[in-house]
């Protein structure tokens, strides 16, 4: 974390939102390896799909309650019952094909989970185990998907997982740090790196 008395250098993405700030400095591009927090952001980035992230980040707490931590066993088990629960919880985006998508998606994670014994293990096959070292100089030169987040989203698919189309799946592969897409004038660059 970069001295307060100095701002540092950052992408320019987060503007002045000091959680937008937070989530940039602490957690975009760090490397996550954990299946529950990948769970969790794949959940999260098919519930911003046609939303700014900033909306999904203001409501994230509420979604860690309303979807039980996101432990994807109980998750699979949800029914309609816990449907129109989430519906009706205006802490959360209030979509019931995403809400919908959330419970298969948590069925189609422990599938995966248990043919290759993790998540983790599976997910970051589409980068060969390591973060993708991107060079970038400019927001102009992040691409929108690319062919990596192509062929997860095609294979998500083939799994049953929903809202997992490859603009999500690119975005998704930054959040978790598959791609390191700091620009390389800011200060998180090579903090992720390591």
């Amino acid at each position: 974390m970069p001295s307060m008395n100095v701002a540092p250098n950052r992408c320019a993405w987060p503007g002045d939102d000091p959680l937008y700030i937070a989530y940039h400095d602490v957690e975009w591009g760090q490397p996550l390896h954990d299946d529950r927090q990948l769970f969790e952001m794949l959940i999260l980035e098919g519930a911003q799909a046609g939303l700014s992230w900033i909306t999904v980040l203001r409501k994230r707490a509420a979604y860690r309650t309303a979807f039980d931590g996101f432990d994807a066993q109980v998750m699979a088990d949800y029914g309609e019952a816990k449907v129109a629960e989430l519906m009706s919880n205006p802490g959360i985006i209030r979509n019931r094909a995403k809400i919908q998508s959330a419970i298969g998606n948590a069925r189609a994670f422990l599938e995966a989970q248990a043919e290759f014994g993790s998540f983790d293990k599976y997910i970051w096959g589409f980068v060969g185990g390591q973060a993708v070292q991107n060079a970038r100089s400019s927001l102009g030169q992040v691409p929108a998907e690319t062919a990596e987040s192509q062929a997860m989203s095609k294979d998500l698919k083939r799994r049953g997982f929903r809202f997992v189309g490859p603009t999500i799946c690119y975005a998704y592969m930054q959040a978790t740090g598959m791609v390191n897409d700091h620009l390389v004038s800011c200060f998180r660059y090579t903090e992720v790196q390591r």
